[in-house]
């Protein structure tokens, strides 16, 4: 008679108590404001719990040395934190190209996320500049600037269109960033300041309305992960993305019917 010991499960890790009581897999309360500047050329302020980030659109009429008679376009972005944003007042940046490695590489990461999903060329000879402000940081301040970032584009974008500076919608997709990571053991969704603070992983995902990768910043903070948590931290990023562009999109279609073909399509 053989006897057959039953295995116990392995326990699963308590999730961590998270702001607003969510659950791992839930973003904070999402809202974003259109035309929150009166003299920008498109604008939207994002709040995604306790952050806040204003991103402001400036149709120029020049383009950067490099692509002048080229007949191309560009979209670039400039990101600074108001002082108080921050728990501890942050000085501003006050040299014009001497910013900080950190803001340098959030500048780049929102140019080039917003360039991925734009139509250079139908722009003419002319550039976007998305300026991104963080009024208050709570965590996911780079990719709240991509989020709203990607408004402020749309409503430039449509009002080149408007005034018959362009002959068709430039904006091919809409896109969205999100922070994932994991915290004791378990992977969450859009980390405020403590929880990245606490992260064993966080991560940054960019993504566009067809659920493609723009971008993925990842760094383990102790140990190094697997594969397999990487494939399920980014389907995390996938819901936390589609449920933003449902945001940005419900924004945009009351200002235009024209946004209405934008959505969220799993791939």
């Amino acid at each position: 008679m053989t006897a057959t010991a039953n295995k116990k499960a392995d326990p699963q890790p308590a999730s961590p108590a998270r702001s607003g009581n969510r659950a791992p897999n839930q973003l904070r309360p999402v809202k974003i404001t259109l035309d929150y500047l009166e003299f920008a050329d498109g604008s939207a302020l994002i709040e995604m719990g306790r952050t806040r980030v204003l991103a402001a659109a400036t149709i120029d009429e020049r383009v950067p040395p490099f692509l002048k008679n080229t007949g191309r376009g560009w979209v670039t972005a400039e990101y600074a934190m108001l002082p108080r944003s921050t728990g501890d007042r942050t000085p501003r940046e006050r040299m014009p190209g001497r910013v900080s490695g950190r803001t340098h590489e959030i500048q780049r990461l929102v140019a080039r996320a917003l360039r991925s999903v734009t139509d250079l060329r139908a722009l003419g000879e002319r550039q976007i500049i998305i300026d991104c402000d963080v009024l208050q940081a709570d965590g996911g301040t780079r990719a709240a600037s991509i989020t709203a970032g990607c408004v402020a584009l749309g409503l430039a974008l449509k009002k080149m269109l408007d005034d018959g500076l362009i002959d068709h919608m430039p904006l091919r997709h809409l896109v969205a960033g999100v922070s994932v990571g994991i915290v004791r053991g378990v992977p969450l969704l859009d980390l405020d300041y403590e929880e990245d603070f606490r992260a064993d992983l966080d991560m940054n995902v960019v993504e566009t309305d067809r659920g493609e990768l723009v971008e993925v910043q990842a760094g383990a903070e102790k140990n190094p992960f697997s594969r397999q948590e990487l494939l399920r931290l980014l389907k995390l990023a996938d819901r936390g993305v589609a449920k933003l562009i449902r945001v940005q999109k419900d924004a945009l279609k009351k200002k235009s019917i024209l946004f209405m073909a934008y959505g969220y399509q799993d791939k």
